[in-house]
Formats: structure tokens, C-alpha cells, sequence
């Protein structure tokens, strides 16, 4: 009996030491200037897929974790999913807090109605994917709008349309006002002190948002350093107090944290420091949301695809334009997705198909490189995430020879240019 006592101590004693103690660690201001200490993380710290260590993170200090978990655009929203479904639930277990954040990017359009519909479209993605990793609980942080450009329209690899600091503004406003409403926590706004002076207009309404400031180059472990000050003046912004310093919640002050000690295989992580007291940090993660099945995503939610511009006839020389809607049975537009031309001839080439998104729910489709002609087959609306169900489109359309143009000049070879230091200037913690 003895023996057996022995035993069953033993073993008791083997299982306590290798379980992680549930719920999150306590703080501790580990970070510069004695503040609490975090991080922010995508797929470029899983180099090959490679997994985080969150223990390592844990034990060098860190108490926050901020994950990209959605983006605007389909392909690159796909894998920040697969990587915050991972990479939050180790975090956690690791005892750190956690958030999110979504990476935007606005619509090629002018008029409020689209861009309203269009934030309330994007806020929905958010709010989905918040609704996949069941909702907020005491170990997660508010999710966060990260925008930093107001770039509409890229054309080979070139901005050629600024939304204006009007419509960025309203975009905003949209956006925060639809989570807060839905999850009972108001959203960080993620962004950088010339953006937020240059791309948008001032508002007491979004001021009352936290902000979390990206600022490189000066070091929070000094007192009189604050981000985004200017040596001359201020960044006159929605958050900018009568000192002129950011009445900021988190400073992002580097991209160059050396990935290895912080349990990363990627060479380098951005780092943060938390504002204020730990009071102050555990006001932030106050307010469960659980979601209910509205807050769920749909799957393979019926949806309705309209051409609302189209071609009959071209040249080889032209590209052939379609303009597409595609919206929810509700009428909003569709959250995520994309659209492309399919021919009823499998062996006839499509030719180089072009998506040019305008807002949620709308794309300008562009085939170039077509030979001549008769095209029959369909524009669909498909989305591979399985949210919406795909639409389909009849379309004809005839495409006679063009004169062949004149050979372009080959550009003259540049010499190759000298690396640049991306972490020249910033602190490398």
C-alpha cells in the first residue's frame, strides 16, 4: 500500500511539472523605461512555417502579443487566419494576452454610400473572424484597424489615386463605430503620426479610440522621448495633446527586434511598450463577447452577381473591361471574394486576366492579350474561402485583329544598386 502511495505521488508530482498554469501571466514592466513589453507578429515570423516559441517570448518579458488576423485582400487574409488560429491559442497558453489586427486597405471610389457600405463590409470580415476564434475573453486585447495607406488604385506597382482625408476619415469612422457596436470594445487605431496628419482630418470622434502608434528611431527607455514628435512643431492629428505629444495606448518603437530572443525564427520583430499602468492595461481587456450564430461566418451564403459594364467587341490591341457587383441576400455587398472570365471552350485561352478591386463587392475585370476572334463563356464571382456561394455571368463578346504595334525599345541595364540597411537608425533590442 505504501508502494503504491509512493507511486501515485510520484507521478502526480511528474504530470504537475510539465503542465503550463492556466490563464495569463502576471505583468511585469520588463520592456524600456520599465514599461510592459510587447510584440506584433504576421507570416514573416514563420520563415518556412516555422512555429513561434511563445514560452521563450514569455520568459525575455513579453506580456502582449498583437497578430495580424485579417487583411482586405482575399489571398493575404487567408493566411493571416491560418496563422492567428495557431498562433493565438499558443500565446495564450504561453500566459500572454493577445490581439489582432486588420490590415486595410480603402475603396477607388468618391461617393459616401459606397465608401460607408464598404467599411461596414470590411468591419462584417472582422467581426467574422473574431466570431472564429470564439469571440473575446480576459486574455485578449480589442482588435485593432491597422491603416497606413490611402492608396486606392496601384497600377503596376505604382499609386496613381489617393482616397482624400475626407474619405479616409469617414472610412474610419465607419469601421470603428460598426466593431465597437457589435463586440462592446473599442478598437485600436494602428498608424503613423505623418498619416494620421497628412490622410486624415481631425475628429473628436475617433479620438476616443486608443491609438497605437508606430514611431522608430528614439528609445522609450528615456523619459523625454515621446513617439512621433517632430523637432519643430507638432503632428497636429485627432490624438495630439496641447504638448504635442501622441495621447497614445501602445508605441510600436522598432521593427528590428532581434527575432531570436524572443522565441522567432525570422531574423527580426517589431516591438512595443504599453502607455501606462498595469490598471490601465487590464481596463483594455474588460468586456467578454461571446458571438451568437449571426456572428458566425456563413458558408456558401447565397449571392447574386450583376455586370454593370461590359464589352461586345474589341481589338487584339484593347483589353476586354467588366465591371462587376456581387451582393449578400440582404443586398450589402459581399465581404470577401474575387471574379474571373471562364471560357465555355476549355481549349480556347482566356487570355492575362487583371482584378482591380473598387470596393468590397465590386471589381473592374480586365483580359488583355487575346487573340482574334468570337468568346463565349461566363464572368463568375467565386470566393474560396466558401463564405459566399459562387455567381455566374453569360457573356459574349468578338475580338478582331489590330494593327501590330511598334516594338518597344529594351530599357537601358541600371547598375545594380547598393543593399539598403532597413534597420539603419532604429533600435535593435
Amino acid at each position: 500500500m505504501k508502494r503504491l502511495f509512493l507511486l501515485i505521488t510520484l507521478c502526480l508530482s511528474l504530470v504537475s511539472s510539465n503542465v503550463i498554469a492556466a490563464g495569463p501571466l502576471q505583468l511585469v514592466t520588463a520592456g524600456p523605461g520599465n514599461r510592459i513589453h510587447g510584440v506584433d507578429i504576421s507570416k514573416w515570423q514563420h520563415p518556412y512555417d516555422k512555429p513561434i516559441n511563445f514560452a521563450k517570448m514569455a520568459k525575455a518579458g513579453v506580456r502582449f502579443v498583437m497578430i495580424k488576423g485579417s487583411d482586405s485582400q482575399a489571398p493575404a487574409d487567408a493566411i493571416a487566419k491560418k496563422y492567428l488560429i495557431a498562433d493565438r491559442a499558443a500565446a495564450q497558453v504561453a500566459g500572454l494576452y493577445t490581439g489582432f489586427y486588420y490590415f486595410s486597405y480603402l475603396p477607388d471610389t468618391t461617393k459616401k454610400a459606397a465608401i460607408i457600405a464598404d467599411a461596414k463590409a470590411q468591419a462584417q470580415k472582422t467581426i467574422w473572424r473574431l466570431g472564429e476564434i470564439g469571440g473575446y475573453t480576459e486574455q485578449d486585447l480589442p482588435v485593432a484597424l491597422d491603416l497606413e495607406t490611402n492608396c486606392v488604385r496601384i497600377i503596376s506597382g505604382v499609386c496613381k489615386k489617393y482616397a482624400s482625408k475626407a474619405n479616409v476619415t469617414l472610412w474610419a469612422k465607419t469601421w470603428l463605430a460598426e466593431v465597437e457596436a457589435k463586440t462592446n470594445r473599442k478598437p485600436f487605431v494602428y498608424s503613423y503620426p505623418n498619416f494620421l496628419q497628412s490622410a486624415m482630418s481631425r475628429s473628436t470622434e475617433l479620438a476616443k479610440y486608443p491609438l497605437w502608434i508606430a514611431a522608430y528611431g528614439k528609445h522609450p527607455a528615456v523619459p523625454s522621448n515621446h513617439p512621433g514628435m517632430k523637432s519643430v512643431g507638432c503632428f497636429a492629428h485627432s490624438w495630439t495633446k496641447s504638448n504635442c505629444q501622441a495621447d497614445y495606448q501602445i508605441w510600436q518603437y522598432t521593427s528590428c527586434g532581434k527575432g531570436s530572443k524572443y522565441g522567432v525564427a525570422s531574423s527580426r520583430i517589431d516591438l512595443n511598450v504599453f502607455s501606462g499602468s498595469e490598471d490601465k492595461f487590464y481596463a483594455l481587456t474588460k468586456g467578454i463577447w461571446q458571438p451568437e450564430a449571426i456572428d458566425l461566418l456563413p458558408f456558401n451564403e447565397p449571392t447574386t452577381a450583376t455586370l454593370i459594364s461590359s464589352v461586345t467587341s474589341l481589338t487584339t490591341n484593347e483589353s476586354a473591361n467588366f465591371v462587376v457587383d456581387a451582393v449578400r441576400p440582404d443586398g450589402t455587398p459581399v465581404v470577401t471574394g474575387s471574379v474571373r472570365f471562364v471560357s465555355a471552350d476549355s481549349l480556347v485561352k482566356a487570355g492575362v486576366q487583371d482584378v482591380i478591386r473598387s470596393a468590397s463587392g465590386r471589381w473592374t475585370l480586365k483580359i488583355s492579350g487575346l487573340s482574334a476572334g468570337p468568346y463565349v463563356g461566363f464572368v463568375e464571382y467565386f470566393d474560396e474561402s466558401q463564405t459566399h456561394a459562387n455567381s455566374v455571368i453569360p457573356v459574349m463578346f468578338d475580338v478582331t485583329q489590330g494593327p501590330t504595334p511598334t516594338p518597344k525599345p529594351l530599357p537601358t541595364k541600371k547598375p545594380a544598386q547598393k543593399p539598403v540597411d532597413a534597420c539603419a537608425g532604429q533600435i535593435r533590442n
